[in-house]
């Protein structure tokens, strides 16, 4: 493991993962690859749980990771992989907020959403996946009070400020969406890419990815 994302989800850690990938620090784990790996839902069991982990047999076949559920674990991955740089994703509180309770949270955690309601009953494996969500992030990250915006924003708040006080400033880069490749390529010591830096965080294209989620295992089914 090359890179340790801490940002939480809705930071631009999409976007994060398909840069880190471009300057050829992949494959990068995030947060959707849990599902893509039934054999390794023991081991994240384990970590919600507060059991030792081994985290290289949970990142195998990586060099990188950002979003949930690698940024619940942080501190974790810090020891377990000594070299490996930091990159914190933060946003404005309150936009992250909102673009959570747009996306991530009616999907994974209230449920409350018809295309989640959908989405569990075609999508193999999705049933599982979202009630260990439900259990690490919207139970245990939160405390089971993501509704209550300020509670909400206060423990978002709080993770981005230990990773600052904890992480030596050697070792941690800290960007916000709209920062482009500069400040990476700096951090990571590697040229700047032509093409533009990735934006996959909108909305928009989280729930057309669930879509296409969906509509693949239609076809699959």
């Amino acid at each position: 493991m090359k890179i340790i994302g801490a940002g939480v989800g809705r930071t631009g850690t999409l976007s994060l993962k398909s840069a880190l990938e471009v300057l050829g620090l992949g494959p990068c784990f995030h947060g959707r690859h849990v599902l893509d790996h039934p054999d390794r839902l023991a081991l994240w069991e384990a970590a919600a749980e507060g059991r030792p982990v081994d985290w290289t047999a949970v990142f195998d076949g990586y060099r990188a990771s950002v979003d949930w559920p690698g940024a619940a674990y942080w501190r974790e991955l810090l020891a377990a992989f000594p070299d490996a740089k930091v990159i914190l994703t933060v946003r404005e509180p309150q936009g992250w907020y909102d673009s959570v309770n747009r996306t991530i949270y009616p999907m994974f955690g209230s449920g409350a959403d018809p295309r989640a309601q959908h989405a569990l009953r075609v999508v193999p494996g999705l049933d599982v996946f979202t009630a260990f969500h439900r259990r690490m992030i919207w139970d245990g990250f939160f405390g089971g009070r993501f509704a209550d915006r300020d509670h909400a924003v206060a423990v978002y708040e709080e993770h981005n400020a230990a990773v600052l006080r904890e992480v030596p400033a050697e070792r941690l880069l800290v960007i916000q969406p709209g920062d482009g490749w500069q400040p990476l390529c700096d951090f990571l010591g590697l040229p700047v890419p032509v093409e533009p830096y990735p934006h996959l965080n909108d909305p928009d294209r989280f729930w057309g990815r669930v879509a296409a989620r969906m509509a693949e295992a239609t076809r699959e089914g």
